[in-house]
């Protein structure tokens, strides 16, 4: 029997782990609409390298606060796999409005979505993950494999219905943030028609490839687009 020194076995339990981001963390964003912060955005995770949570809160700032009262709060938990996050329960509330809630169940591969009084039960469309999993899911993944033109097909919930997407893997570039410069994956969503709304994210390589910004540009041109500030426990 091979006895390990017990400073030598927790460097190997440190290195075992090293492919997942810490147990507890938070990612504060600035939001801004056409160049202008409107709103301050807070997500925090938590796991225990089996089970996960993750919670995010956004609150308008400056002049978004006259025209967004209130907070948008979104939380979901669930399983670590091999292959990354597996959902259970995810929540999306906005104000004092009655949540939308999407509910996993793995062993039957059901979906159950319950929005304004109505509850839907439909079969699981694979991959599947909920709007905020989803932006964490590479984090928890050992390989990514986030290379350069790699599509990525991902089914999406947000309690109210479920809309599939396909990204590609755009390239690697060099990201500069509040919270400093960043090497980073960049995604790009291909649209189906000229109409679709463009969107493009932003992963950090060298962070656990943590969420580290999500620009939209709306039919009319509108610019929203959430850039990480800081990284706080």
């Amino acid at each position: 029997m091979i006895r390990i020194p017990a400073f030598l076995a927790a460097c190997l339990i440190a290195g075992a782990s090293a492919a997942q981001p810490p147990l507890r963390m938070s990612l504060t964003y600035d939001v801004s609409y056409n160049g202008v912060v409107a709103a301050e955005l807070t997500e925090r995770l938590e796991h225990d390298g089996k089970r996960f949570s993750l919670s995010s809160e956004g609150r308008g700032v400056g002049i978004g606060a006259l025209f967004y009262r209130g907070a948008a709060r979104r939380w979901c938990r669930g399983e670590i796999t091999s292959t990354g996050l597996r959902p259970l329960e995810y929540r999306d509330q906005r104000g004092d409005k009655p949540a939308a809630v999407a509910k996993f169940d793995w062993t039957k591969n059901t979906l159950t979505q319950e929005h304004e009084g109505r509850k839907e039960t439909t079969n699981m469309v694979l991959p599947l993950q909920d709007r905020l999993s989803f932006l964490y899911n590479f984090a928890f993944q050992a390989a990514p494999g986030l290379k350069q033109g790699r599509e990525i097909r991902i089914s999406v919930t947000d309690g109210k219905g479920l809309t599939q997407f396909v990204y590609k893997v755009a390239g690697r570039e060099m990201l500069k943030t509040p919270a400093g410069e960043l090497d980073t994956v960049r995604l790009e969503k291909q649209r189906e028609n000229k109409d679709d709304k463009q969107t493009e994210l932003w992963f950090a390589s060298g962070r656990d490839y943590l969420p580290v910004r999500v620009l939209v540009v709306e039919n009319d041109g509108t610019r929203i687009d959430q850039v990480l500030a800081r990284i706080g426990n």
